[in-house]
């Protein structure tokens, strides 16, 4: 089942920079504006090792975003900016935060340690979604040229009684780092080297297994790269206490784990934006959209009464926003069961199947590939910028959805199913560059 290893942790110097001028939202997470904030922010922070302008590069002279990122990396622990752990050890997290939309105040913990990377055939890790194409070369090309990983894979475990953050939370003290991000979330480091407790910890989590909450994009990079050096001769690292240990650097990956039986999680939906379709007609896709769907016209609102009607729905619906107007949509359920004859039993049950097979794939032809490539689609969490882009003739219909749930998340992961690409929307997201784990 799931292996976990304490490691020597590089971690940025709080002698030489503060945290709150260095650390990042995950890569997949950065908007321009917030890249361009961050460079300006301190010339350590991560940014520019995770996604670095490449307007900055000297192409001709054979420089890179991955190039610069590697030479970045290595200068900054040449400098003191970054310092490594003495001794292997893991790390309690915590995230406090408000939900997004509501007045209600969650803290979410975990722990950050490296966790063994296994095939899905193995039914140790379960992915719950697809995954796209072009982030996944990126993120190769990055590991490839800084061997080391900036950002934690968000892992979900199951237990119910709270045994592991006993282990972890029991009488732990002030943190030792802490950090306020650019969404008013308090994120809370504590360093663990108790060789006893990491054992403790490592047996507890022997039988657990484990679903990729968010990074499926860089597990799987991960793991390809974990194949490329599986022949190589296992490297020694400094272990005084005997504690586990990866068979090799590449083995392992940095994991942030969370209790799924918490109730710190929260998932918010990822709404659907259609653009630069050849000929989209509002009034012709209603009608065929009659097909499959109830159609109820709706008058023009704001975006938070459109999500808030949906909250209220029974059964599968959601909201397309049009330059004509904006329609609920709630499925009818024999053609629907007949257009989805043939998904998993736990795939008909979800809001987004009947969005990306039906409407996505049957009414606008945006095929799996191009839903794959992104060809005419983005991803957006702020529903009023989804509506906005419409509005403002950016895109030619945004569609709304409900979040998925995390019971319905556990069932598709655990039966081998997956949901469409951008199912899940965690919050808050796990902070890169709170620890780092060099391979070399």
């Amino acid at each position: 089942m799931a292996r976990i290893y304490p490691f020597r942790a590089w971690r940025y110097n709080p002698s030489t920079v503060r945290l709150d001028d260095v650390v990042t939202q995950p890569y997949d997470k950065i908007s321009p504006a917030m890249q361009q904030a961050y460079y300006q922010r301190s010339p350590f922070n991560l940014v520019r090792i995770i996604l670095g302008l490449p307007e900055l590069f000297d192409a001709e002279r054979g420089e890179s975003v991955y190039t610069r990122a590697a030479r970045d990396f290595r200068a900054w622990r040449e400098q003191g900016i970054l310092i490594q752990e003495k001794d292997p050890c893991i790390f309690a997290y915590s995230q406090r935060f408000r939900v997004p939309g509501a007045e209600i105040v969650k803290e979410r913990r975990g722990f950050i340690a490296l966790g063994k990377l296994h095939d899905y055939s193995e039914q140790v890790v379960f992915r719950h979604e697809q995954t796209l194409s072009k982030p996944k070369s990126d993120r190769l090309n990055l590991l490839k040229a800084t061997h080391a990983h900036f950002g934690q894979i968000f892992m979900l475990y199951s237990d119910p009684a709270g045994s592991v953050e006993e282990i972890l939370y029991d009488g732990s003290g002030p943190a030792e780092a802490e950090v306020t991000d650019e969404y008013g979330v308090l994120h809370r480091l504590w360093r663990i080297g108790d060789p006893a407790a990491i054992r403790l910890l490592t047996t507890a989590m022997a039988d657990r297994k484990l679903i990729i909450a968010d990074g499926h994009h860089r597990y799987e990079t991960a793991l390809d790269y974990s194949k490329e050096h599986a022949a190589a001769p296992a490297r020694s690292e400094y272990n005084p206490s005997e504690l586990p240990q990866t068979a090799y650097p590449e083995a392992a990956v940095m994991m942030t784990f969370v209790n799924m039986d918490s109730g710190g999680l929260v998932i918010l939906p990822t709404h659907r934006v259609v653009h630069s379709l050849s000929a989209f007609d509002p009034a012709a896709f209603a009608v065929a959209a009659e097909e499959f769907f109830q159609v109820e016209r709706l008058p023009e609102r704001d975006a938070a009464s459109y999500m808030e009607l949906l909250g209220s729905q029974q059964g599968t619906a959601f909201v397309a926003v049009t330059r004509a107007g904006a329609l609920l949509l709630r499925s009818k359920p024999e053609p629907v069961a007949a257009a989805l004859a043939n998904l998993p039993e736990r795939q008909r049950q979800l809001d987004l199947s009947h969005l990306h097979s039906i409407v996505l794939d049957r009414l606008l032809s945006l095929d799996a590939e191009k839903v794959r490539e992104q060809t005419n689609l983005r991803y957006l969490r702020d529903a009023g910028e989804a509506v906005d882009q419409v509005r403002r003739h950016e895109a030619d219909v945004a569609f709304l959805t409900n979040p998925v749930s995390m019971e319905q998340l556990r069932e598709v992961a655990f039966a081998g199913d997956v949901m469409p690409q951008k199912s899940t929307d965690f919050f808050p997201k796990l902070l890169s560059g709170l620890t780092i784990y060099a391979l070399d």
